[in-house]
């Protein structure tokens, strides 16, 4: 066994504290079943964090129009429900594969360029469907959004309750699965090449990595991912609306990975849970002011650095290798 191969074992192997936090979550709508809304929002922004970090943080794509999949997945998941069929299983899978066609539609526009191309060019993709998604009213409703979006029981089973309990289960599993899928392909061969060419694009095509075929791959299922992450937020709600594609999602989400820290899966997923329980406190506190809180802590976060401020998260984002 190479020592590549090696460290790549090595870092596949789950730590202690990783079983125990997966335990809680998937506990958690039950030991806080009083808060199980909150715990179905954070596992849908944990996954839809985990998307833009396969190709921020492992690839070194910088993408302010990732809420273009995002909203491509809910519209799918929740025109599915509406017209064809209400099964949740069905809707997610749908939303996965047309987020996932529309990322690999979307690859050749991030092939070339610097970082300030990519920016623009995937955040006009972004604003391209928010437009098509408000003109195409009789199919999307326009500004008023899709509406009346009823699913069935889940597995033929397990009806979705006002409380979320059930939504929360849903959307804490699906992120489960689309984690350990990630876990698998960063810390794969694969994976490496990635971060290969998000540390010197030039040296990785020079010891023959094919630089192309690997940004188009990990951007369609980066795409993919946060696909699913739509899917579960419009069909959890019953609703889809234009702000799905907007900038601010994009943004928020970039917000979770700076809190979180990039190039590391569980960046997103402590992201998510820091920023939507400081949103759920400080709106609850100063309904006017917590974006006013949110932004301090944020620029608190950069001056003081992630490693005093975050020092816990730091330690385990350590330990995983």
């Amino acid at each position: 066994m190479t020592p590549v191969q090696a460290a790549l074992l090595a870092d596949g192997r789950w730590k202690p504290w990783e079983y125990a936090l997966w335990l809680l979550a998937l506990a958690s709508p039950w030991l806080l079943s009083s808060h199980a809304l909150i715990i179905n929002e954070i596992a849908i922004v944990a996954l839809f964090a985990l998307s833009l970090d396969l190709i921020l943080g492992y690839t070194g794509i910088v993408s302010l129009g990732h809420a273009a999949f995002f909203g491509m997945g809910a519209y799918t998941a929740a025109l599915l429900a509406k017209w064809v069929t209400p099964d949740p299983l069905l809707g997610l899978l749908a939303g996965v594969a047309v987020a996932t066609l529309l990322g690999l539609l979307c690859s050749f526009t991030i092939q070339r360029g610097s970082d300030l191309t990519r920016l623009m060019v995937t955040l006009g993709v972004g604003l391209i469907l928010l437009e098509l998604a408000n003109k195409l009213d009789w199919l999307t409703g326009g500004a008023d959004g899709l509406q009346g979006v009823v699913m069935g029981p889940l597995l033929g089973r397990f009806e979705f309750d006002l409380a979320g309990r059930v939504s929360a289960w849903y959307s804490l599993s699906v992120c489960l699965v689309f984690f350990l899928l990630a876990r698998r392909l960063v810390q794969s061969p694969f994976g490496a090449t990635l971060m290969a060419v998000r540390d010197n694009r030039l040296r990785a095509m020079s010891i023959g990595i094919p630089v192309t075929a690997r940004l188009t791959t990990v951007y369609t299922i980066a795409a993919g991912v946060a696909g699913a992450a739509g899917s579960l937020l419009a069909q959890t709600s019953g609703f889809a609306s234009l702000e799905l594609f907007a900038f601010d999602r994009s943004a928020d989400v970039m917000l979770l990975l700076v809190i979180g820290g990039t190039g590391w899966l569980y960046g997103g997923i402590f992201g998510a849970i820091v920023f939507k329980v400081m949103q759920d406190l400080l709106s609850a506190v100063t309904p006017q002011y917590w974006l006013f809180w949110m932004g301090l802590f944020l620029v608190v976060l950069m001056l003081v650095g992630r490693e005093r401020l975050l020092r816990p998260w730091t330690w385990l984002g350590k330990a995983r290798s």
